[in-house]
Parts: C-alpha cells; structure tokens; sequence
C-alpha cells in the first residue's frame, strides 16, 4: 500500500518571489542600489525556491495524493497596508512601518476611519498579549486579481501538469481577505474574528493533513506564512502525526531584515531548530522520498 502523501505549499506567489522589474516593466519596490523589482514583496531566493519545488513535484508525480496551495489574498484597504492608516498630518505610513497600541492611543497613528479606532487599539493590544509579530505595514501585495496574487509561473505549471497527469485538483486556501486582521498561518488568523469564519481555524486542513501518512511542506517566507502555518498546524494536529510532517528547507527563504525590523532570518533559523525539537523532519526537496 502507497504512502498517502501530501505536500502544502505556502502563498507561492509573484508578490513574494525575487523577480526583477525588466525595461518598461513597472517597479514594485526599489532598493537603496536602484535595482527594481516587479514584485511588491521580494523574498531573495524565493524564486530559486520554487524552481526546486517544481522540479520535486514532477519527480514525485503521483507519489503526492493530495497537494494543498495557500494564497495570500488582500484588498487595497487592509490593516497591514499604508492606505489604511494615516499620521497627525494626514500621511500614510512608509511601507515596514511597525504600529503599536501606544502610538494609537498617542495618536501618531489612526485608522483613516474613526470608527475603526476601538477595534485597532483592541487588535494591537491582543497581538501583543499573545506574543505575535507587531503591526507591520507592508507593501500592498498580493491584490486580488493582480499579477501579483498568481502562483509564479514554473510552480503553476508544473502544478497544472500534476492536475492533468493524475486527474486530481489542487486544493487552494484563500488566506487575508479580512481586512481588520492579518493572517499569516494558513489556519487561522493572527486576531481571528468571531464574525468571520474565514479568520477561524480551518478545521478542514487539520483533518486532511491527519489523513496524510507523511506531509512535505514548503513556501514562503520561513519567517513570516510558513512558521506561522507550520506552528499552527503542530498546535492542532496532535503530537502523534508531527513526526510525519517533513520541512524542505532549500524551498523556502526568509523576509529579510530591516531597519528597526525584527531579525527575521534569525526568527526562521529557531523556528526551523524549534520544529526539530518538536519531532519535525528538517529536510531537502531532492532527499524528499529519494
């Protein structure tokens, strides 16, 4: 009897790969040296990343019985955009804007909409109590319906020729469509709300992946979607199925650091050792069912 295996993969999308904006092509993000970027949120290596997961799944083929893709999906107006909030003097935060409870009660920053100010003081304060990242204002990324919501494209195809070749379908998981929550885990969000069942817990992944006699998971970034969706799902899938679960580290990369940020390659490093700790199987896309 074959191993019933599944293989997640985390918002591989052209948002976060490290695709460089060509001649005529319109920049995302510029760094300090002038190189430009067509995607709003470039993770380096990122792309190199998925080449390889593409590779591992047309060399396993029909040895994966399932695989699930999460998808980053935002509007313009979300808590983790610049358009959502505005300073004393009417101006948007610079994208890696970190914002606290303190500074919206010191009213350096404020929803554009009054009326959201209770619910923001209450969402920052509660990801501080649960020790979560702070706010961080990003880009805005992952539009829907933009080029950079679309699965990058070697990883799309080789997806699509999965589909074909085994007469199965990708199972997507929409992710971030709550605009007053971020939702970095695939499970649920970083605040969930109680009037949305979208931010709760996916009850539906956690019973898929129990099902799974072994789970490869991948994507990006490691520091930000990917430990977020692998601790939740060690956090409620029991003890007994973590072994099971395999990491394939050369397919996913971190957020790297910026000013004032937080070490993000460092926080992937320990999460990766953490996981290890816990039973997790820290390894590569080509020693993957070798």
């Amino acid at each position: 009897m074959s191993l019933r295996t599944h293989l997640v993969v985390i918002d591989p999308q052209n948002d976060f790969m490290d695709i460089g904006a060509e001649a005529g092509e319109s920049v995302s993000l510029a760094l300090p040296d002038g190189t430009g970027f067509r995607s709003a949120l470039p993770v380096p290596g990122a792309l190199a990343d998925m080449d390889r997961l593409a590779t591992t799944i047309g060399r396993l083929g029909g040895r994966l019985a399932r695989i699930h893709v999460t998808l980053d999906s935002h509007r313009v107006i979300d808590v983790a955009h610049p358009a959502f909030w505005r300073d004393s003097d009417g101006r948007p935060p610079p994208p890696f804007t970190m914002i606290t409870t303190a500074e919206i009660e010191a009213g350096i920053w404020a929803p554009r909409n009054p009326a959201w100010r209770n619910r923001m003081l209450d969402y920052t304060a509660e990801l501080q109590r649960a020790g979560k990242f702070v706010l961080m204002i990003w880009p805005e990324h992952c539009l829907i319906g933009s080029w950079g919501h679309n699965i990058v494209d070697n990883l799309r195809a080789a997806m699509a020729r999965w589909e074909r070749d085994q007469c199965a379908t990708v199972d997507y998981i929409i992710k971030g469509t709550n605009m007053f929550t971020e939702h970095y885990g695939a499970l649920l969000a970083e605040v969930p709300d109680p009037a949305d069942p979208a931010t709760q817990l996916n009850r539906d992944i956690v019973a898929a992946l129990e099902e799974a006699d072994m789970i490869a998971i991948a994507g990006e970034a490691s520091s930000h979607c990917v430990a977020a969706t692998i601790r939740q799902i060690v956090d409620h899938i029991g003890d007994r199925h973590l072994p099971k679960i395999h990491i394939l580290t050369d397919c996913m990369s971190p957020v790297p650091a910026s000013p004032g940020s937080p070490d993000f390659p460092a926080l992937a490093a320990q999460f990766a050792s953490d996981m290890a700790a816990r039973g997790l199987v820290l390894t590569t896309s080509d020693a993957f069912l070798a």
